[in-house]
């Protein structure tokens, strides 16, 4: 009983009470059971399933396999290539787009997190939150076009650079894929400062001013003091702001140049249009081992436990 009581579980019910706790507890445990564990289950079992008629489903036919996983590598047996160019291809730069995206977020928001945790005071500091807060109660859709208005051939940046001279012609920033690029940026540009503000807040400004006093320039203070300490909300950051660059459809359906296939777009189609869930599954199962594996990675870059991460 001893134990129980000083036991992290035994606190959380000591502070919150037993009825409190419970309702929280089986609400918690519920949702993750029923909209994330179950979910994922079931598509993992579809991925290894044939593309059946509603007939055949629960036949000798319906048996476990990897022929959707193959196709993914190696596409259909009729391929001349060694492998499955379009898929592989879109894959591979699904995931280097959001790792960039990843760190172009984190090398604007940084600053912007230090000035609101350690520089800005009272109103400047309730202005700045406002401001980066109220730009998303707009829906991403919306934002989304808002952005291939802003970059299309007659928009506000094209008109603004051939007005002063600096092009003589529209510059096709959607066939470029600055749209998209900056579009994901934005979109997740939120889940990318709280965390890395929550971090550099809580840490002591004596440690900043001690530095200062003995000398020590500006960068080398973030990079000694600031950025070791802000590590698990960089890990956070970094890893919200991948997963759902990876994961994101609507900006990529909107501001993707027609040569910009994202991986999320094909397992739409394969779900879809495709008409078949089984690739669709086994595709997403795919694309969310790769964001299982980057968040193990920040895990072990930024040596972190899964706990901070999840603050």
């Amino acid at each position: 009983m001893n134990n129980f009581v000083t036991s992290g579980l035994g606190k959380f019910f000591n502070k919150n009470g037993t009825v409190l706790s419970l309702y929280l507890l089986i609400a918690v445990t519920v949702w993750v059971a029923l909209m994330i564990v179950l979910p994922q289950l079931f598509m993992l079992d579809f991925s290894f399933r044939y593309n059946l008629a509603p007939r055949d489903v629960g036949t000798y036919k319906d048996v476990w396999n990897i022929e959707n996983y193959r196709f993914l590598i190696f596409g259909s047996p009729n391929n001349p290539d060694p492998y499955n160019v379009i898929d592989v291809s879109v894959f591979g730069r699904t995931i280097l787009v959001a790792f960039f995206v990843t760190i172009l977020d984190l090398v604007l928001c940084y600053p912007v997190a230090f000035y609101l945790a350690h520089v800005a005071k009272g109103g400047v500091t309730r202005l700045m939150v406002l401001s980066l807060i109220v730009p998303f109660w707009v829906n991403e859709l919306l934002r989304a076009f808002a952005f291939r208005i802003l970059f299309g051939s007659t928009g506000v940046i094209n008109q603004f650079l051939i007005w002063t001279g600096l092009i003589d012609t529209p510059f096709d920033f959607i066939r470029a894929d600055v749209a998209l690029y900056a579009g994901l940026g934005y979109a997740y540009i939120l889940l990318m400062i709280f965390p890395l503000y929550n971090a550099i807040e809580s840490l002591d400004k004596n440690q900043l001013e001690a530095a200062t006093d003995l000398g020590c320039p500006w960068w080398r203070t973030h990079l000694r003091v600031v950025i070791p300490f802000a590590k698990p909300g960089i890990a956070s950051g970094c890893t919200m702001v991948f997963m759902l660059s990876a994961g994101a459809l609507a900006a990529p359906q909107i501001l993707g140049g027609p040569s910009s296939l994202w991986f999320t777009q094909i397992i739409y189609q394969w779900f879809n249009t495709g008409g078949n869930w089984p690739r669709g599954s086994a595709y997403a199962i795919v694309l969310l081992i790769a964001c299982v594996a980057f968040v193990m990675l920040m895990m072990r870059l930024f040596k972190v436990p899964l706990g901070d991460i999840g603050r």
